[in-house]
């Protein structure tokens, strides 16, 4: 059952010592991928492959999934980073 309080935290791993943190403390879920995983992979080919990785409710999760907000996030974050490291 998804409720409106559902919330997905995102931590994009770009090194050892950097990670982009997006979203609630308290999120319903937590993913974690890797830069190069976000960049390159559908988050539910990646979730399948075991290299996005949850904290949490998959529930909410799945619900991200199917209506495309976690791959929307993820690329937005994939392209703030890219645009960072041009300037």
């Amino acid at each position: 059952m998804g409720g409106a309080r559902e919330s997905i935290r995102y931590c994009v791993v770009v090194s050892k010592k950097e990670e982009i943190v997006e979203g609630p403390e308290d999120a319903t879920v937590t993913v974690t991928v890797s830069l190069a995983d976000a960049a390159a992979t559908d988050p539910t080919t990646a979730f399948m492959l075991g290299r996005l990785k949850t904290n949490g409710s998959t529930g909410a999760l799945f619900r991200g999934l199917r209506t495309g907000e976690v791959a929307t996030t993820l690329r937005r974050i994939v392209q703030d980073h890219a645009n960072r490291g041009n300037q």
